[in-house]
């Protein structure tokens, strides 16, 4: 671990405070799934989530920089792409459970 001041917050806190969302960690599951994901693909795809969720949830993962929007859909960005193995070794530690 690395030392930090009071003010400086937590990486691990950053990250979890960001996945702790079961709609924000199937978003990017699904967008990490494919080169490029359609509004209404999402929305088809994430049973239960209101439009006006997804919506709000997609502009947060677009502000952090985790997807971008293109005229192809959304897609993950280099940034996202590095929590491809986050989401690995989340899945095969909750199969152990």
């Amino acid at each position: 671990m690395t030392s930090r001041t009071k003010n400086t917050p937590c990486p691990v806190t950053i990250v979890a405070d960001l996945l702790s969302d079961t709609w924000t960690m199937r978003i990017i599951h699904t967008v990490l799934g494919s080169d490029y994901t359609r509004f209404c693909e999402l929305e088809r795809s994430l049973v239960g989530i209101s439009t006006r969720t997804l919506t709000l949830k997609l502009k947060t993962l677009e502000h952090r920089r985790i997807i971008e929007k293109t005229d192809a859909g959304y897609s993950a960005t280099r940034l996202g792409v590095k929590l491809r193995p986050v989401l690995k070794a989340m899945e095969q530690f909750g199969k152990q459970l």
